[in-house]
């Protein structure tokens, strides 16, 4: 996987990242994120598609992967969507690159989310996969949704409840929980999905995941009432699963209209994990959108 990338581990804010990077001279910087329960595997196609364009750069977020995984604190703060979004912009800024796109995925997307929101000088636009604001999300939760994302509201217990439970058998875990989420298939490269097994049997990594939910469902919501009235002005293109919680239970669009200024998105018929099922059709949507949105050559660092 990751043809012609380089491995290496990069300071961030607070959390050393682990990241794989591809480099074209003279290209825009992209940043891609993944989500749970996973690493920086999953764009182990979509990343080598967009490096013909782009120079790409793929973390695995703290608390994940090979990333550091800090000790978290009594109100979550160290798993904030803010503190994960500044390491991105550190490690961002200690490769050269001031402002950049971002492709996103689940609580990549988030963190893609808070970082436009803290940082919209960096971000030229963004392109965000199944999800609609963490807020909102909470906010309309019904039975159907809870059903589907039973995780949401597992994973926020009190600890140790989730990660004894999980700690019993975290690879039958992380097989449940995602091959439910992907129709009851498995869409995972051998050689990614083993990644993530190696990665979700660490105990630190299942505790640090629970914490970035955790998170999601207090201090995350606390910074969002903070910013009041304020919108993203980046442009964003949200795809979702049509058939996946997003679809079936929200109006995906019409909350991101509500956050931000400049929205454009699409259903497609795939599942949550579209990016591993689809990568050709995912690139292809991202590329397309972030030459539409072109950089000024003169902020390629």
């Amino acid at each position: 996987m990751f043809e012609g990338f380089v491995e290496e581990r990069i300071e961030g804010e607070g959390a050393t990242l682990f990241t794989r990077r591809a480099e074209r001279l003279g290209s825009p910087p992209l940043v891609l994120l993944h989500g749970y329960p996973q690493t920086s595997a999953m764009w182990h196609e979509v990343g080598p598609i967009m490096a013909k364009d782009f120079s790409v750069v793929c973390p695995d977020l703290r608390g994940y992967g090979q990333s550091d995984k800090p000790t978290s604190n009594h109100d979550h703060t160290t798993y904030s969507k803010r503190a994960m979004a500044k390491d991105i912009v550190r490690v961002m800024e200690k490769l050269g690159h001031q402002r950049f796109y971002i492709g996103a995925h689940d609580r990549g997307a988030r963190v893609a989310h808070r970082l436009a929101l803290d940082f919209p000088d960096c971000v030229e636009a963004m392109t965000l996969l199944d999800i609609a604001p963490t807020r909102e999300m909470y906010e309309q939760t019904s039975a159907e949704f809870a059903s589907i994302y039973w995780h949401w509201f597992f994973l926020i217990q009190q600890s140790p409840i989730p990660e004894t439970i999980i700690g019993q058998n975290p690879v039958e875990f992380w097989k449940l929980k995602c091959f439910n989420q992907a129709g009851g298939e498995n869409p995972f490269h051998p050689d990614a999905l083993a990644e993530y097994l190696a990665a979700f049997s660490d105990p630190k990594t299942i505790h640090a995941s629970c914490e970035d939910y955790r998170a999601a469902s207090t201090i995350d919501t606390t910074h969002d009432d903070e910013d009041g009235k304020s919108r993203l002005v980046v442009p964003i293109q949200i795809i979702w699963a049509k058939n996946g919680a997003i679809g079936k239970c929200f109006n995906p669009l019409a909350l991101w209209q509500q956050r931000a200024d400049h929205v454009s998105g699409e259903a497609v018929d795939l599942t949550h994990y579209m990016a591993e099922e689809k990568p050709e059709e995912i690139a292809s949507k991202m590329k397309q959108f972030f030459l539409h949105h072109g950089m000024n050559p003169e902020a390629v660092r």
